[in-house]
């Protein structure tokens, strides 16, 4: 979540962590005891949800759409790279990301198509920082840098040159985040899994409006920002055996369908949003679904 380290929604929410794929071959077909379509849909896996209970919240949000109720079956991945090579393969008809993340696909890449899926139109995540319970100062730090930096206009700035008008066909831009001499450091984890949100390039260098949001903290907190790059399945572990003090995580809309820890880690906290952006799928040109 080149894009392997992309782009883990994203997560999201986050646009939206545990398993590799199915081996069920690919295409939209027919359950023989149903009328229903049956689509296989990649997804970003839930902390707290297996597939079987994702499959039934999206059959209740279809439901109360009045959209044309179609069986969505998920099959979780680990990351966007893998979610993408199991959309190749035709182990999956559609997958499921972010609006920006869409788009930097499509500008990347002709192969890819959005799906006009109704139902999911007003589906959004919001995009905030975790840390762990007990780290209430640096919690409530990253919520007043965030508060200030949306008060004084900077931070729809960032949001503006890194993910609305950023050149989505090409890399994001490399970030410089200040070192600063005897500070106290913040480490960080990336995962490259949602450019241009957060993006790590071939050489190993951070990018895109994540890194470009941790340097303008840096600078308003005076500390330093140490980046350590993980795997996307891997963000709550590391959190939680302290290899980093923070990680970027995308807050599942909450309400009657979804339960409020489906996504959310045990022993964690969440700041207040920073971003957010509408759920959308892609499949394949000329495949159906």
């Amino acid at each position: 979540m080149g894009l392997k380290k992309f782009l883990a929604a994203i997560c999201a929410a986050g646009l939206l962590l545990t398993g590799c794929g199915s081996d069920n071959s690919g295409s939209e077909n027919k359950d023989p005891n149903s009328q229903a379509t049956i689509i296989k849909l990649g997804m970003i896996s839930h902390l707290n949800a297996s597939e079987k209970q994702m499959e039934e919240y999206l059959l209740k949000i279809q439901e109360k759409s009045r959209a044309k109720v179609v069986n969505h079956v998920p099959v979780f991945y680990d990351n966007l790279n893998l979610m993408e090579m199991g959309l190749d393969s035709g182990k999956v008809d559609v997958i499921s990301t972010y609006k920006c993340v869409a788009d930097y696909l499509l500008a990347n890449n002709d192969k890819f198509e959005i799906v006009a899926d109704d139902w999911i139109k007003g589906l959004s995540d919001n995009f905030c920082f975790a840390v762990r319970k007990e780290d209430t100062a640096l919690k409530d730090d990253l919520n007043k840098t965030i508060q200030e930096m949306r008060g004084d206009g900077s931070l729809d700035k960032l949001i503006t040159a890194y993910v609305t008008n950023v050149d989505k066909g090409k890399a994001p831009p490399k970030i410089d985040i200040p070192k600063i001499d005897g500070a106290a450091t913040i480490k960080v984890g990336i995962t490259g899994d949602l450019p241009p949100l957060d993006y790590v390039s071939a050489d190993g260098q951070a990018a895109g409006f994540n890194t470009a949001l941790l340097a303008e903290i840096a600078k308003r907190l005076n500390k330093n920002i140490e980046l350590v790059h993980i795997d996307s399945g891997a963000r709550a572990a590391a959190l939680s055996a302290d290899q980093i003090d923070v990680i970027f995580w995308a807050i599942v809309p909450i309400g009657e369908h979804f339960p409020a820890n489906v996504d959310k880690p045990e022993g964690v906290v969440l700041s207040e949003p920073y971003f957010h952006d509408d759920v959308t799928h892609l499949k394949l040109k000329n495949r159906g679904a």
